[in-house]
């Protein structure tokens, strides 16, 4: 029997090259950018602090939100500062340079377009300075990115149906797929049928928000319903047990972002998350920050969390960084070359 490897440490996992599949732009700010918009902006009275220190004690509170949909609420912090060309560029650049800086070599932003438009910028106009952020980032920092655009859940299904037009738009010029985010209770994926047809009709590759604030059910929707090639958090895919074999038997990848799912009281605590089950049951896990400014994270935090306190052990972990890359939305001559170049990389330490 071959021996176990080693526990990680956080410095091992920085050093592993990363992909992120699971990651929203106006979720993830640097604190100083906000406040600098702020004034920039003549918003002064935004934002509940004007120092970094103040604004970061205020938003650590984002973890005594009792649902999802308090979660949420916090990013009425974020998105009225996201409502300029140079803001979003801004921000879009930033958050790529902070992946970069952590080795993430490939990076899927998503975004609803439409939550940008309350100053006058059409979607195309927001989506054009988003990509134009993210390509500069690209050629400074040497990181691939790819944007999904997302529709909303709490929106009429026209307005998904234009973001999913959008979408298509620009399939092939910086757009890799199309999602649906917000809160699930009350907002079935089947009421935006109309705009995950368009999508898939126009070879859209497909993710959906599903299984967090509600049941198996909303993951069956985002499958059949939809037709997602991968599912955002599904972390009550377990309650469902001839779900969970369809989408082992399927290799249906999950997007697990585990201290967004903690903040958000979808499970009790890390030891209580059943992400690692999943593992040990054969589904492909991704693990990813889904805002690393609500969540105060980082992809090496999120790994690390998921190793040292979810109960994922080293050699599982390794296939969990590598599924980061397995299940993108790259083109698959690009990610088969992508992968080739970072597995040699995803070392784990020797055994002593």
């Amino acid at each position: 029997m071959p021996a176990t490897p080693p526990a990680l440490d956080r410095d091992t996992i920085l050093a592993w090259p990363k992909a992120e599949i699971h990651c929203h732009l106006d979720g993830s700010l640097r604190l100083s950018t906000m406040l600098d918009l702020a004034r920039e902006q003549d918003q002064p009275d935004l934002l509940p602090a004007d120092t970094e220190e103040g604004l970061a004690a205020e938003l650590a509170k984002v973890d005594r939100s009792a649902t999802l949909e308090e979660y949420l609420a916090w990013f009425g912090y974020s998105i009225p500062l996201m409502q300029t060309r140079d803001a979003l560029h801004r921000i879009a650049y930033e958050l790529a340079e902070d992946a970069a800086r952590e080795n993430v070599r490939y990076l899927e932003v998503r975004y609803g377009p439409v939550l940008h438009t309350d100053q006058g910028l059409t979607m195309w106009q927001v989506n054009d300075a988003v990509l134009a952020g993210l390509q500069d980032a690209e050629r400074d920092h040497g990181i691939r990115t790819g944007v999904i655009v997302c529709g909303l859940r709490d929106r009429r299904e026209s307005a998904s149906l234009a973001q999913a037009e959008l979408a298509a738009s620009y399939r092939g010029k910086g757009v890799v797929g199309f999602d649906l985010a917000g809160g699930e209770r009350g907002n079935p994926a089947e009421m935006h049928g109309a705009a995950f047809y368009l999508a898939r009709k126009e070879l859209l590759n497909i993710t959906v928000h599903a299984g967090e604030s509600f049941g198996p059910a909303s993951i069956r929707q985002a499958l059949f319903k939809c037709g997602a090639h991968r599912i955002g958090h599904g972390v009550t895919l377990g309650q469902d047990p001839a779900l969970l074999r369809y989408v082992v038997d399927r290799q249906i990848p999950l997007e697990v972002c585990p201290t967004s799912n903690v903040q958000t009281h979808v499970v009790a605590s890390y030891e209580a998350h059943p992400v690692a089950e999943y593992v040990r049951a054969g589904v492909p896990v991704t693990i990813n920050t889904d805002n690393r400014l609500f969540s105060h994270t980082s992809m090496t935090e999120e790994l690390w969390l998921a190793h040292s306190r979810c109960g994922i052990p080293s050699s599982a972990l390794r296939e969990i960084v590598l599924n980061g890359f397995r299940f993108g939305f790259l083109p698959h001559a690009e990610k088969e070359a992508l992968l080739a170049e970072v597995a040699p990389l995803v070392a784990l330490p020797e055994a002593a």
